[in-house]
């Protein structure tokens, strides 16, 4: 069965089957009226149900090759194009006549052989295809008909040198003339006949046939192969090699590949190098220590792009496995792939390779002579794991442009919002363009839709420029369909060159160990897996210095349970925890300040032995915890009391030994805050949470009560603006939110940007979230106390306090902060408990209260909130925010800096807060200040004059 997603059709070379449905007459010219019936009766390959209640007809039409060459219909979208009528006896009818249907030339008529069926519901969620298979329905056209009755329509014959090889057809409609092409040239040709046959003698190279017949104006094409079985020789591979593409160092002209591929009898290299057509100089040797194959390339040329394959042989395959496989490399990092690139624009990916013509599936890219990117950046001081605020991103939906170039050009929103972390949703290559990403199909090759490998490299070096780390998402549990290690062993009984694997797959499951199954599961008990995961976390770090990865879905590493089982996938798993620790372990022996990130969203028992793993080596480890907390925050956000506790917002309230949870009160999978506040808010009199401008107000107390809590925090991107579109809208505008028939429907849907195109920034009410958080961001990396502990109520209540302290600063110190906030819908009087009496500073504008009673309350409006310091901010947020009128030149900055007007003392912190180097001065201007010593980076100057004025600016280390 196909694992496929979204719009991802293959084409498959079967005929609809009569149960399902029936195309009236059954013989048709493409200028006759038909019409096609379907059948939902049957549950097989049917998500449709039995009485669905609104069909769609999403066809193709074209040739034997490519049924699909004519579309119709707009998958996703109710527009009434295919739209189907109910018979009386519950089936679903649509008449046509296909040349006017589908909008055919002359020439495309002439052409038109067959076409390609897939039913649908109105947003395209679910569908009806062919059982068992479930795979598109496939119809004749036209009275002439070919049946190649051998061998196998599209087959692969794996044959001895010298062999001969007997082909066969007849067609119908009368005799037809008969062209036999192998690798291109003509070998026979009979005149008129209707059942054809010939013998190919003496086969000693690899050989591509296509019988070509023609009656009339109809031409139709079959096409198979031979494969000649090379006898694979035994040769030790060369020391130092990996799998995958291996570059010589000196010589640009040689490239060596290997491949691991247990079980499989021999393999081919075909390529741009030998036209596609590999003869037995390109056969692979066999390494007897290891079993892998291997084959050095010679004669390449440095800068140009060699596209290849892998032709994979298994001459005696079990039951529904294919005998050879055309994949490209697992280890690419770089993949064209025939049925997503003629969708990316030029201007995303300038001079992208082109797809090999004549071939089929994804095919690697291979280039000697690689100018390496220019990182302007070399040794980047990662912020502190304690300090880190995440911003998620999403490329597809951040903007409309869908690029790394529209994050680049957006730099300074990042900045002005003070995070200090970037997390990409997954940008590994995946099936289809405008996806979240998670349908990983390589993993080590960059996906092309979003941009060039040095664009994103231009986009991290930029990040790391500024302060910025970058993270990664990626989804390790899982492969799709399209993934090599998968097609290699694969069960494929419709010929497709798709399926699932078999019980010989030495990365994947036949069947989901867990009860959260996508795509295909990843065996991580195999050595195979472990080596090849280990092989992409290299990759990104070396390649891209990405500085930590987001591991999706790691309930799913387990081998010990069964689909459906959720107490077993839920419960503490020990070959789960070791093998995640042992790739913690491999992610840090690359780079020790690596971040590692669990989606885990399981039991306290088994992510505090991540969390609390190596923290109290130097560099501290620990595996940082995502953090789901929406639900929580939401009923707060809404106004209601029940379920809104936010006590395990904090580590240690989730025996945690080190700040390692990544909390969050929105992310990619969950409702957004704001639409749930409008549509379903608190309403008393008339403070009504549920408009707009009310609902926008309490967001900034979401902030304050959850980006200030110690420990790393994430925000998902544009909730800082107040995003209240629904994450399930639609394509075509509607919501299929909770409250739906078919709830959830659009949540991979591509997103409108309305925070561009309306201007959020310019709405007063949405730019103060914006600039109350950057504030908070601010003062949780700059200042000490936000590393210490917090105390929190464990309770549902609408009145929150938060108290944090860290006892390892001094009185004269920032070192005690008293949060406080009303989510209720009236003025409440909130209960404090101040650590002391004296004077209070509020942290967002330097404004003091004078506290004599500690535990008297403060009176706050609804959705309000206060931020309470014994002293004021060490980087005060009134002169961190101003503009100066002091220079700093040069910036950036490599020995040393000059500031052109007179200071007495000069402190340097580095962007998480640290004072890293400070100097007095005597206060004339144009003095010079040494920095040479300090590594590249970002760092904040702080200067004070003899009136003890201060300028705070930034700088950049080169």
């Amino acid at each position: 069965m196909k694992k496929t997603l979204l719009f991802i059709f293959f084409l498959l070379s079967i005929i609809a089957e009569a149960q399902q449905i029936t195309v009236s007459p059954a013989v048709f010219q493409v200028n006759q009226q038909i019409k096609i019936t379907a059948s939902f009766a049957s549950s097989t390959c049917n998500t449709m149900g039995t009485s669905p209640t609104k069909v769609y007809m999403h066809a193709g039409i074209g040739n034997e090759a490519n049924p699909w060459q004519v579309v119709k219909g707009n998958w996703g979208a109710d527009d009434g194009v295919g739209l189907m009528t109910k018979e009386t006896n519950g089936t679903w009818s649509i008449t046509i006549t296909p040349s006017v249907y589908f909008g055919l030339t002359a020439t495309q008529q002439t052409a038109a052989t067959k076409m390609g069926i897939v039913f649908r519901n109105a947003n395209g969620s679910q569908t009806l295809k062919l059982a068992p298979s479930c795979s598109d329905f496939f119809v004749n056209v036209g009275s002439f008909q070919v049946t190649l009755t051998s061998p196998a329509e599209n087959s692969t014959t794996i044959i001895n040198s010298g062999s001969s090889f007997a082909i066969s057809a007849t067609n119908s409609g009368g005799a037809g003339s008969y062209t036999l092409k192998s690798n291109g040239t003509t070998i026979n040709t009979n005149a008129s006949t209707s059942s054809y046959s010939y013998t190919h003698t003496n086969i000693t190279g690899n050989q591509s046939y296509e019988l070509i017949a023609t009656q009339g104006t109809t031409t139709v094409s079959k096409k198979f192969a031979v494969v000649v079985n090379p006898n694979t020789i035994s040769e030790a591979m060369p020391a130092g090699l990996v799998d995958g593409i291996n570059y010589n160092p000196t010589d640009f002209t040689k490239a060596t590949l290997v491949l691991d591929a247990p079980l499989k009898d021999f393999v081919y290299v075909a390529g741009s190098f030998n036209n596609w057509q590999p003869t037995s100089a390109y056969a692979m040797k066999k390494d007897p220590a290891t079993g892998k194959f291997w084959l050095e390339l010679t004669g390449l040329v440095s800068g140009v792009n060699n596209t290849y394959q892998y032709w994979v042989v298994d001459t005696t395959p079990i039951a529904n496995s294919p005998s050879m496989v055309k994949t490209a490399d697992p280890y690419s990092t770089l993949v064209l792939s025939p049925y997503d690139d003629p969708s990316i624009p030029a201007s995303k990916y300038p001079n992208m390779p082109v797809y090999p013509i004549g071939q089929n599936f994804e095919v690697t890219v291979l280039k000697t002579g690689q100018t390496p990117y220019n990182w302007q950046v070399t040794n980047f001081e990662k912020p502190e794991k304690e300090k880190l605020v995440v911003y998620e991103v999403l490329v597809r939906d951040f903007d409309a442009s869908r690029s790394y170039q529209s994050l680049i050009d957006r730099i300074d929103y990042f900045k002005n919002l003070k995070i200090n972390a970037i997390e990409l949703m997954p940008v590994m290559e995946f099936e289809g363009n405008e996806s979240w990403g998670y349908n990983t199909s390589f993993h080590m090759a960059l996906d092309k839709f979003y941009g060039t490998s040095d664009k994103l490299k231009e986009f991290i070096d930029l990040c790391h420029q500024n302060g910025i780390a970058v993270i990664l998402d990626v989804a390790l549990n899982h492969a799709f369909g399209r993934n090599p290690m998968v097609r290699m062993w694969m069960n494929d009984p419709d010929g497709d060159g798709f399926g699932s694997p078999t019980a010989e797959n030495p990365y994947f499951n036949t069947v989901a160990k867990h009860s959260y199954s996508v795509g295909e599961d990843f065996n991580h008990q195999s050595l195979k897996t472990q080596y090849y995961v280990n092989r992409v976390i290299k990759q990104w770090i070396q390649e891209y210095k990405i500085d930590g990865f987001r591991w999706d879905l790691t309930k799913g590493f387990t081998q010990s349970c069964t689909a459906g089982d959720n107490a077993c996938t839920d419960g503490y798993r020990q070959d789960r925890v070791d093998i995640l620790k042992k790739y913690a372990d491999f992610s840090w022996a690359v780079d020790p300040t690596h971040y590692t990130i669990f989606e885990h969203l399981g039991t306290d028992a088994e992510e505090k032995e991540w969390a609390n793993y190596r923290v109290t080596e130097t560099p501290s480890k620990g595996v940082m915890m995502w953090g789901k907390m929406t639900k929580e925050y939401n009923q707060l956000s809404m106004g209601y009391a029940s379920e809104s506790n936010i006590y395990r917002m904090n580590s240690a309230n989730r025996g945690f030994a080190a700040n390692r949870l990544m909390g969050y009160a929105e992310s990619h999978d969950e409702e957004r805050l704001m639409y749930k506040n409008v549509q379903y808010g608190a309403v008393n009199g008339s403070y009504n949470v549920k408009t707009l401008n009310t609902a926008l107000s309490r967001m900034s107390a979401i902030g304050a009560v959850s980006l200030l809590i110690p420990g790393p925090k994430m925000i998902w991107h544009f909730g800082e603006l107040g995003m209240d579109d629904s994450i399930f809208s639609c394509n075509n505008g509607t919501v299929n939110d909770e409250t739906t028939t078919t709830p959830g429907d659009c949540k991979l849907d591509t997103k409108p940007q309305p925070q561009w195109t309306e201007n959020w920034l310019g709405d007063s009410n949405r730019n103060k979230i914006y600039n109350d958080w950057a504030k908070m961001i601010t003062l949780k990396k700059t200042e000490p106390v936000f590393l210490g502990t917090a105390t929190m109520n464990n309770a549902a209540t609408l009145a929150v306090n938060i108290k944090i302290t860290n006892s390892s600063l001094t009185s004269a110190q920032l070192k005690d902060v008293l949060i406080l906030a009303n989510f209720g819908t009236t003025a409440q009087n909130i209960a404090t408990g101040f650590p002391y009496a004296g004077t209070w500073y509020n942290l967002m504008d330097n404004t003091t209260i004078t506290v004599t009673d500690v535990n008297a309350p403060v009176n706050l409006p609804a959705g309000e909130y206060r931020i309470y310091g014994n002293k004021v901010a060490n980087l005060a947020i009134e002169d961190f925010e101003k503009g100066n009128s002091v220079n700093l030149y040069p910036n950036p900055v490599s020995d040393y800096f000059t500031l052109n007007a007179g200071f007495v003392k000069v402190q340097i912190y580095s962007v998480s807060g640290q004072l890293v180097k400070s100097f007095n001065s005597n206060g004339t201007s144009d003095s010079q200040f040494g920095v040479s010593e300090l590594q590249s980076g970002l760092y904040i100057v702080k200067a004070s004059d003899e009136n003890n004025k201060t300028q705070v600016m930034k700088f950049i280390k080169r």
